[in-house]
Parts: C-alpha cells; sequence; structure tokens
C-alpha cells in the first residue's frame, strides 16, 4: 500500500506513513523476546511475577499439554477467563501448536455462551473454577468436549483461611473430579518447557473474537496471524520514543475483548513491556495497583477514568511514573483531559476501532496535535474514507458526515460461517463500518452516530435487538424496544420501552430480574418506562430511533 494522505503531516515524529513490518506471528514475537529480555517481567499478578523466560516455558509446556489433549491444527481451544497468567499463557500455547483461539466473556449467560461455541466448533474450554458448572452444561450442548480449569491461586500464594473466605463469597471453588476436566497447573506441569516450534502462519486464522450486529446475533470476526501481529506493530510504532524492554502497561481492558487483546496483551509481547494484570477493572482494585506496580503505560474507557477521578485516592497519589494515558471506546471529554494532564502531566491518546480490524484504526497523534473531541488519524498503512450513507459507493468531501470505512492489513478475513454478514460489511478491500464520522480538513476523524443502533456502556458494545428477543419472550409483554440514553458515568446506558399485554400488570422490577436471568449484567436495562403503544412505521416497524430522540 502506496498512499499520501492528508493525515500524515499530523504524524508523531519518527513514524513513517508506511512500516516495513517484522514477518513475525505473535508466539515468534514470544519467544524472541524471551531471548532479548529473559528477566524482564513479562507478567504481573498481584505482584506475583512471571519473566519472559519463564512465560515463554510455560506457554511451551501448555502448547504440549494441548496437543497431548488431542488439539491438532486448526482446532479450537475456547476462553472464558478474566486478566489472569493462565489466559496469556493459554493464548499463545494455542498460536504455537497452530491451534485457534475463540475468545469469550466470562459475564456472559449459558445462553449466550452456546450461540458463540457454536459458531466456533471448540473442543475444548479453559475456564474459572467458579464457572466449571457452568461449562459442563455447555458441553451437553456444544462441542466442547473437555475442560480445562484455572484457580485464583494458580499463580498466586494464597493463605488457605483466605481461600476458605473467598470459597464462601464464590470467588474460589474446588473442582470436583471428572473424567472430562483437567487442571491447568496439573497440565503445565507435566510438560516440558524447552522450545516448541510455532505452527503459526501469518495468512492463517489465529483468532475468533466475538462482535454482533442490528441482529443482536454473535458473530466472529477471523483474526488471522498477520492481523494480530501487523496491528500490534502499528500501534506500537505510535509511541516512537517509548523503549522496548523498559516499560509497563496496565491491563484495565479484558482480554477477551479486542481492545485487551490487541492493545495490552499483544503489545506488551511485541514491545518486551511489562503486562500488570487486573482481574476486576475496579476504581479500588486500579488504584491499588497502580501505587504497587506504577505502570507507565495506562489505557481505560471514560468510565474507568471519571470514577478514578471521583476517587480522593487517586486525585491526592503521585502520578509522575505514568508516561501516557490511552482512552478508547468514546473520546474523552474536555474536562477529564484537563484533570488527567494536571494530576499526571502525561500525554493522552485516544483510540478508535472495532473488532473487525483487529481493532485498531485512528489514534491521537502522540506528542502532537490534538483536537479534543476527535478520535485522531489513522495509523500507519492504514486507509480511510468517508462514503456516503445511502449507497456506499461515493466518497464525501471533509466535514460531511458518512460511513466509516477502514482498508489496511488489520482488516479481518471475514466472520466464520457468515458469509452474508461478510458481505455486507467488506467491498473491494474497504470494511464498512456502519459508523458515521466526520473526516476534517487535517484528516482528523470524529464519530458522530452510529448506523446500528449499538449501545456502548462503560467500554462494553450492548445490540439492542438481543435485549428486545428477551423481553418479547416474556409472557406479560406485548411490545419492548430498547435504547442507548446518555449516563454521565457509564457514557450511555439501556433504557427499555415497554407496552404490556391487556390485562396484564407488570413491576420494573420484575423485568429485570427476567432480564438477569438471561442476560449479562451490564446489557440488563438500568430504566424502563412503560407506554400505552410504541412509534411505529407505516408498515409497523418500532421507530427505535423516534425513541432515542
Amino acid at each position: 500500500m502506496s498512499f499520501e494522505r492528508v493525515w500524515h503531516k499530523n504524524y508523531p515524529a519518527d513514524v513513517p506513513p508506511e512500516l516495513d513490518f517484522e514477518q513475525l506471528t505473535m508466539p515468534e514475537f514470544m519467544a524472541r523476546n524471551a531471548q532479548r529480555f529473559p528477566d524482564k517481567t513479562a507478567l504481573d499478578y498481584m505482584g506475583a511475577t512471571i519473566t519472559y523466560s519463564q512465560l515463554d516455558a510455560l506457554v511451551n509446556q501448555f502448547g504440549r499439554a494441548l496437543t497431548g489433549l488431542g488439539v491438532e491444527k486448526g482446532d479450537t481451544v475456547a476462553m472464558l477467563l478474566p486478566n489472569f497468567p493462565q489466559i496469556v499463557i493459554a493464548n499463545y500455547a494455542t498460536w504455537r501448536i497452530g491451534a485457534i483461539t475463540s475468545m469469550h466473556n466470562p459475564l456472559y449467560t449459558e445462553r449466550e455462551l452456546t450461540q458463540q461455541l457454536d459458531l466456533s466448533d471448540a473442543k475444548i474450554l479453559v475456564t474459572l473454577d467458579i464457572l466449571h458448572p457452568q461449562a459442563v452444561n455447555l458441553m451437553k450442548t456444544t462441542s466442547v468436549e473437555k475442560i480445562i480449569v484455572c484457580h485464583v491461586n494458580d499463580y498466586l500464594p494464597i493463605p488457605q483461611e483466605q481461600l476458605d473466605a473467598m470459597a464462601e463469597n464464590g470467588m474460589y471453588r474446588q473442582v470436583e473430579a471428572r473424567p472430562d476436566t483437567f487442571e491447568f497447573k496439573d497440565l503445565v506441569a507435566a510438560q516440558d518447557g524447552s522450545a516448541l516450534e510455532s505452527r503459526a502462519e501469518l495468512d492463517l486464522v489465529g483468532s475468533y473474537i466475538y462482535t454482533g450486529g442490528t441482529t443482536g446475533v454473535s458473530k466472529g470476526a477471523m483474526i488471522t496471524h498477520k492481523n494480530m501481529s501487523f496491528n500490534t506493530q502499528q500501534l506500537r510504532s505510535w509511541f516512537y520514543d517509548l523503549e522496548d524492554g523498559q516499560e509497563s502497561e496496565l491491563a484495565v481492558f479484558p482480554f477477551f475483548h479486542s481492545a485487551g487483546f490487541t492493545g495490552v496483551q499483544n503489545m506488551c509481547v511485541v514491545a518486551g513491556w511489562t503486562d500488570v494484570l487486573v482481574p476486576r477493572p475496579e476504581p479500588a482494585t486500579i488504584i491499588d495497583i497502580l501505587k504497587r506496580a506504577k505502570p507507565t503505560v495506562v489505557p481505560g474507557v471514560p468510565t474507568i477514568y471519571v470514577g478514578l477521578l471521583a476517587n480522593e485516592d487517586f486525585r491526592k497519589m503521585d502520578l509522575s511514573f505514568i508516561k501516557c494515558f490511552i482512552a478508547g471506546a468514546a473520546p474523552l471529554p474536555m474536562d477529564v483531559i484537563n484533570q488527567l494532564k494536571e494530576l499526571a502531566g502525561a500525554g493522552i491518546v485516544n483510540v478508535y476501532g472495532l473488532t473487525e480490524i483487529t481493532p485498531m484504526g485512528t489514534a491521537t497523534p502522540w506528542k502532537g496535535l490534538e483536537k479534543p473531541g476527535t478520535v485522531g488519524v489513522p495509523l500507519p498503512n492504514t486507509d480511510l474514507k468517508i462514503v456516503d450513507l445511502e449507497n456506499g459507493d461515493r466518497e464525501v468531501s471533509p466535514g460531511e458526515p458518512g460511513e466509516i470505512c477502514f482498508k489496511g492489513p488489520q482488516v479481518m478475513a471475514g466472520y466464520h460461517k457468515r458469509p452474508d454478514e461478510t458481505k455486507n460489511v467488506m467491498r473491494d478491500g474497504w470494511l464498512y463500518t456502519g459508523d458515521i464520522g466526520v473526516l476534517d480538513e487535517d484528516g482528523f476523524l470524529s464519530i458522530v452516530d452510529r448506523k446500528k443502533d449499538m449501545i456502548v456502556a462503560s467500554g462494553y458494545n450492548i445490540y439492542p435487538t438481543e435485549i428486545d428477543d428477551v423481553l418479547f419472550s416474556h409472557p406479560k409483554i406485548l411490545e419492548a424496544c430498547t435504547v442507548g440514553v446518555p449516563d454521565e458515568y457509564r457514557g450511555e446506558t439501556v433504557k427499555a420501552y415497554i407496552v404490556t399485554r391487556p390485562g396484564e400488570t407488570l413491576t420494573k422490577e420484575e423485568i429485570i430480574a427476567f432480564c438477569r436471568e438471561k442476560l449479562a449484567a451490564y446489557k440488563v436495562p438500568k430504566i424502563i418506562e412503560f407506554m400505552d403503544q410504541l412509534p411505529k412505521s407505516t408498515v409497523g416497524k418500532i421507530l427505535r430511533k423516534d425513541l432515542r430522540d
């Protein structure tokens, strides 16, 4: 790709418009940094550390264990884990033996996970002990044949009395002995950690990362090894003066999400940085980790920063160790930017992207021109255009809103088992995002709206039709429509408009309780409004936009 674009004039110093990519897969980067930085801490898990040489050996051990369980090149291993060391080990081990990782949210319900596992054809599920009963149920309805169980104390020494207390609070459990269930730590301990040749290939699919659409049906974006390697290299190049083997990054974004997957997990491996794991991204936990680990790069969604700034402990901290804040999901409000700069004096980079581009597309120029309210300019080797909303075949003028389209090495291979959905979003190498944006005369992108009705709450993508379907299944509900409404803390929150069946009575509490049984907690409507009827078009379609407006 050789081109000149208006945004290139605003690039950070020493960042070229086009990179000469290293032709390495992510497990090859891991092996290389085990040689370059053998004693550098790769993973910091609540104070317990794993060096790059140790991590590479653990990846080899778990790779051999997976092979011993029958995993072959091209098979799928599903991950249902928070940000524990085991998810990094399992991801890289799976890639190293040429298999595919399928990334799943541990907050999802069995119904939601069944949809995704049906798409992935995963043979093995790696999960947390407290989720084992759910995993056993999933085996009855999916292709999963074996479960590998991880514990909070696998790589963290925890006294037995503390484990007992955690068990009482539902945070830890011993798992029953079953022929289809294996302990992660036991599998690793039984294997050799010597070098294991990587079977990953740049053009092969390495991961399925799940997104949704206006239908609310899960779609697995097929992310190739080239996608993940090159997109990580694109992001790494942006921070030209941050040194390999010297920095540490706070893992606030979960690794099952594309932002944490590329922006933290893979970014740290490519750069030889320390990945400071955050199992539960709550302000109090984050503050404790900041005080102890002092990470130099701190990512987060706006709600994370708003929560931190509202905490007096955070505002009193010496934050001079932070070199960079990275904001995703939505541009940071100006007052938040100003407060963070005042407290830490660090640079702030807004990034924008989506799962289908692995996910990094644009970023605020590092130590360059800032335009509040924008999400920066396209990364190296990335082309961007704004097209008309009617047919998507005409590029619009600067300042005119239209659909955002990307082209570059980070664009996914397509949706797994969803050829029609793939055709809907990919044309001649361009990914049509469904997001509406404006490109200014300097090449800075602003997000205006979404063609999709997606709700973004606390950084999570929520698809209202999925919630509508759950609401419609309630025997007392006649009609329902879900929208996103502004929320000071979450950015957006979920509101449901309800019409009850004639003669029926229903309370807000009953609806919320019903949804909690069928949806992840962050998808459950927080606001319920009862109506006599919902606005409809002449053909009877509920007008979601009218309700949102």
